[in-house]
C-alpha cells in the first residue's frame, strides 16, 4: 500500500489554495504520520467489522498507548477504517498548537473568539452521489463495537440540523444505530439542541431536515463538544475559533445544511417526526451496556462521499477516544464558569478513568475558608453530568490521581469537609440516576488544608535533587 503521505498529497495539491490550514481529517492523519509517526498504526493485515476494531483500541490503552490506528483492509467492505483520532491528549494539543496541560485553558479561550463561516463551492465529498435504491449503509464499514450492543453503531457520525423557528444550526455527536440500508436508529439523549429542535420540528408535525457528516477533523469533534454559549452561536463558529479561521463548510442539495468542506461521507436525510422504534443497548462511555435511548429514527436519502472515502469510527465505552475531548471541553467550560468569582482558581482536571464527564478535581490557591465550597457549588452547577468535585491545593498534581487520593485522605475532616446535595440533575446514562427523573445525590469534597493555622509539612523532593539521582542513574546505564 501507499503511504499515507502519498495517498494525500493529490489532495493536498489539488485544495492548498482553498485552505489557510487542512480542515479535514487527512490533514489531522498527515500531521500525526509526519510529526509522531509512533503515534500512527497502520493495519494492513484483514479484520473483521465485528469486535476488532474497537477492541484494538483497549489493547493499546492496556499497554499505555493510545495511537491513531488506520485498518486498510476491513474484510467484506471496500474503506479502509481510522479509529482513536481523539484519544491521546498530546496529539489533540499539537493539533491546536499548545502543550498538553495548555489544552483546556486554551480551548477556554478561543471557543470565545467566535470565527465567520466560509462557504465554499465544491468539496471533496461530492465526488460519489447516490440516491434512491443505490443508498445503501449497509455497504459502509460500520463496526460493531461489543458484544452486547444492538447491531453496528455508527459513532463518529456528526448529526447537523437547522432550529425550525429560526437560521441557527447546531452540530453534535449521536449515537446511530445500523437498522437497514437506509434507517438509522438514534439517540437524543444529551437533551441539549439537537433535541430541542427536534421536538420543536415534531411539534408542527414535521420531520427534521438532518444531515450526518462522517470523517472529520479533531478540532472539529472538540468545537462541537462545547456547551456553554449563546443561543444564536453557530458551531461551526466554535470550531472555526479553535482553528483560528473560518471553518470552510459547502452545502447539501437536498436540505440546503452546511457540512464541513474537509469531510469524507455525508448521508443526507430526516429525523422523523412521531416515529420511536427501539434503539439500543449500546456500550456507553459509562463503561455500561445502555439501555436507555430517546429511540428516534433517522432515514437517510441520499449519500456523498470521497471517492476514496476513509470511514471514521470513534471506539466506544470508556475509551480515550470517545471520552477524552468531552473530558477537555467540561475542564475549560469549568475552568471558565469558576474563575468569574474565583480567580485563585488554577486548573480544573477531569479524568478518564471517572469515564471523562462525573468527577472534576479542581486546583486552587485558597485564601479564606469557604472557597473550596463555592468551586464546588459553581463546578457542579455547570455541568450537570459531574457528581463529584474535589478541590485541592496548588501543591497537588490535579493529573496524578495518587496524589488527589493522598489529599483526600490527609487533609479531609468528614464531618467538615464533605457535601451532599440530593436531588440533583444527573446524566441520564449515569446507572446510578433515577431510572424515572435521572436526579443523583451529588458529593463535594474539600481535600484543601485548613487555613489560619500551622498544618503538617508535606515531604518534597527539589528538581535539583531528582535531576541529580537522574544524572546518577543515565551514568550508570539505568533506564527509569
Amino acid at each position: 500500500m501507499p503511504p499515507l503521505l502519498s495517498l494525500f498529497s493529490n489532495f493536498a495539491d489539488l485544495h492548498k489554495e482553498s485552505f489557510m490550514t487542512d480542515q479535514s481529517l487527512r490533514g489531522f492523519l498527515k500531521m500525526v504520520e509526519s510529526d509522531f509517526p509512533a503515534d500512527f498504526v497502520r493495519v494492513s493485515g484483514p479484520v473483521r467489522r465485528e469486535l476488532d476494531i474497537t477492541s484494538s483500541v483497549f489493547e493499546f490503552e492496556r499497554n499505555g498507548k493510545s495511537p491513531v490506528l488506520l485498518f486498510e483492509n476491513v474484510e467484506g467492505f471496500d474503506n479502509s477504517v481510522v479509529t482513536n483520532t481523539a484519544g491521546n491528549r498530546r496529539l489533540l494539543a499539537a493539533a491546536v498548537g499548545v502543550d498538553p496541560d495548555d489544552l483546556p485553558l486554551a480551548y477556554r479561550e478561543r471557543c470565545q473568539n467566535y470565527q465567520p463561516v466560509e462557504v465554499v463551492g465544491d468539496a471533496p465529498w461530492q465526488d460519489v452521489v447516490l440516491e434512491g435504491d443505490d443508498v445503501d449503509l449497509t455497504k459502509l464499514p460500520i463496526p460493531l463495537h461489543f458484544q452486547v450492543d444492538a447491531a453496528p453503531y455508527i459513532t463518529a457520525g456528526q448529526i447537523t440540523a437547522r432550529d425550525p423557528d429560526g437560521e441557527t444550526d447546531t452540530v453534535g455527536f449521536h449515537r446511530l444505530m445500523l437498522k437497514g440500508k437506509n434507517r438509522l436508529g438514534l439517540s437524543l439523549h444529551s437533551r441539549r439542541r439537537m433535541y430541542e429542535f427536534h421536538r420543536r420540528a415534531e411539534a408542527k408535525g414535521e420531520a427534521l431536515p438532518a444531515a450526518i457528516t462522517i470523517g472529520i477533523h479533531p478540532i472539529h469533534y472538540m468545537g462541537s463538544m462545547a456547551y456553554h454559549y449563546p443561543p444564536n452561536v453557530r458551531k461551526y463558529e466554535i470550531i472555526g475559533a479553535l482553528f483560528g479561521e473560518p471553518y470552510k463548510v459547502a452545502t447539501c442539495q437536498t436540505n440546503d445544511l452546511s457540512i464541513p468542506a474537509g469531510a469524507e461521507i455525508v448521508i443526507e436525510g430526516e429525523i422523523l417526526a412521531d416515529t420511536n422504534e427501539p434503539e439500543g443497548p449500546f456500550g456507553e462511555f459509562t463503561g455500561y451496556a445502555s439501555y436507555r435511548s430517546t429511540e428516534n429514527v433517522f432515514v437517510a436519502k441520499r449519500i456523498q462521499m470521497r471517492s476514496d472515502a476513509i470511514f471514521h469510527s470513534v471506539a466506544s465505552g470508556t475509551a480515550g477516544d470517545h471520552i477524552l475531548v468531552s473530558s477537555i471541553s467540561r475542564e475549560a467550560e469549568i475552568l471558565n464558569a469558576l474563575r468569574r468569582n474565583l480567580p485563585n482558581v488554577s486548573a480544573v482536571h477531569v479524568p478518564l478513568c471517572t469515564v471523562g464527564a462525573l468527577m472534576a478535581i479542581v486546583q486552587m490557591k485558597k485564601t479564606a475558608e469557604g472557597q473550596p465550597k463555592q468551586a464546588i457549588m459553581a463546578a457542579l452547577g455547570t455541568e450537570f453530568y459531574v457528581k463529584t468535585v474535589v478541590v485541592v491545593d496548588e501543591d497537588v498534581d490535579i493529573f496524578n490521581l495518587s496524589d488527589v487520593m493522598w489529599a483526600v485522605i490527609t487533609r479531609t475532616r468528614a464531618d467538615q469537609d464533605v457535601t451532599y446535595i440530593h436531588g440533583a440533575m444527573g446524566a441520564i446514562l449515569d446507572p446510578t440516576s433515577d431510572p424515572e427523573n435521572h436526579t443523583v445525590t451529588k458529593v463535594g469534597i474539600d481535600a484543601t488544608k485548613p487555613t489560619g493555622r500551622d498544618f503538617a509539612e508535606r515531604l518534597t523532593i527539589s528538581d535539583e535533587q531528582r535531576s541529580r539521582v537522574q544524572d546518577i542513574f543515565r551514568q550508570a546505564g539505568i533506564e527509569l
